[in-house]
């Protein structure tokens, strides 16, 4: 019975550093978020939080997961239980993007991790990997194949097409904050997955929430 309630604790105070190692980063940005910040933030010491994860880079990995996590819960990004139908979808995927500019530090912590993830060793390969084979099964399912909308590209290569963009605005706005990565992926989807008559204003509502 100890050892369950040990294991419990141990579970809780995992899920603890992660919640806290998101607030931290999207408040204080990548820079910011060194692992002494974070274990300061739970009550830690530094050794004390890295004895919840292997590595600085495993611990960034589950907080990107947890991010995740909190996108789909908040913002009913792709859900695969509702399948919401394209309209539905696109405004989703568009306030989670527009969101993104709220937290900067998030945004930097998932792009530089996805570059380093390209080796195979790297703590977070298997999470970009698997994050994306997801975002473009879901999309696929939710945006595709439409009998009155559609799209415009067979929807493997109209998946791959948004996730580049999705990726490839974000590096654009790290650099020029100006970049609105809401407002050119709505627009891109737009022409990509065109919309019923009824479709295009239900979405911008949707969108604008």
């Amino acid at each position: 019975m100890a050892r369950r309630g040990s294991y419990a604790k141990g579970v809780a105070k995992r899920e603890e550093i992660l919640e806290r190692a998101l607030e931290v980063i999207a408040t204080e940005g990548y820079d910011g978020a060194s692992v002494k910040r974070i274990a300061e933030a739970v009550g830690l010491s530094q050794a004390g939080l890295l004895h919840y994860f292997d590595s600085k880079e495993e611990l960034f990995t589950e907080v990107l997961r947890k991010r995740d996590e909190h996108d789909r819960a908040h913002f009913g990004l792709l859900r695969e239980e509702t399948d919401p139908g394209p309209v539905h979808a696109r405004a989703s995927f568009v306030r989670v993007v527009r969101h993104n500019a709220d937290v900067p530090g998030l945004v930097e912590l998932f792009s530089r991790l996805a570059v380093e993830a390209a080796h195979p060793d790297h703590p977070a390969h298997e999470y970009f990997l698997e994050r994306g084979e997801n975002f473009r099964t879901l999309i696929e399912r939710n945006l595709a194949g439409q009998d009155d909308a559609a799209p415009v590209l067979p929807p493997e290569v109209l998946t791959r097409v948004l996730q580049a963009v999705s990726d490839g605005l974000q590096l654009q706005w790290l650099l020029d904050p100006t970049v609105d990565m809401a407002a050119t992926l709505d627009h891109l989807m737009a022409v990509l997955i065109p919309a019923s008559e009824s479709a295009p204003d239900q979405a911008q509502r949707e969108g604008a929430v």
